[in-house]
């Protein structure tokens, strides 16, 4: 399994580039005000393969994860496309490896993201992840916004 991990101190309002291929170009900026420790990685890096993509991350938390609920926000072409809100760690019987890192501690970790699920149209996509350690989201451990841009329809 080819696996490339390097540390990234990136400061808010970079972009930092993903991947970038004849059919699909992504990259990502920390929207939050503080600089961390983290990098993504998406292979293959096309929007024609509809299989699975692998991801990676690489992320050192501000605090601890033991509550962790993700808001995914995704605009297409300027317009609210979806809102989507996952509980990934509760305290109890976690399944996900973020839960329970703690503060400081290197979470490495790489997962799949099923491609065929979704046909993408050709266009621009921005998608917004916010991670919350409270239910209520008025704490807010990790925000990336990643920016996606479909160069051709897949149908």
């Amino acid at each position: 399994m080819f696996g490339l991990f390097f540390f990234i101190l990136f400061t808010p309002g970079v972009s930092e580039f993903v991947c970038t291929s004849s059919d699909l170009e992504m990259s990502y900026t920390l929207c939050d005000s503080t600089v961390h420790a983290f990098m993504f990685n998406l292979t293959p890096c096309s929007m024609m393969n509809k299989s699975v993509w692998q991801a990676a991350l690489t992320w050192i938390p501000k605090s601890d994860i033991h509550f962790l609920k993700i808001v995914f926000n995704v605009w297409y072409d300027g317009a609210k496309a979806l809102l989507w809100k996952e509980l990934l760690c509760s305290g109890a019987d976690d399944e996900y490896s973020v839960c329970g890192t703690l503060k400081g501690e290197t979470l490495v970790s790489e997962f799949d993201i099923k491609g065929s699920r979704i046909n993408f149209p050709k266009g621009n996509y921005t998608i917004l992840v916010q991670g919350f350690s409270d239910d209520s989201e008025d704490n807010m451990v990790m925000c990336v916004n990643f920016t996606m841009t479909v160069k051709q329809d897949a149908f």
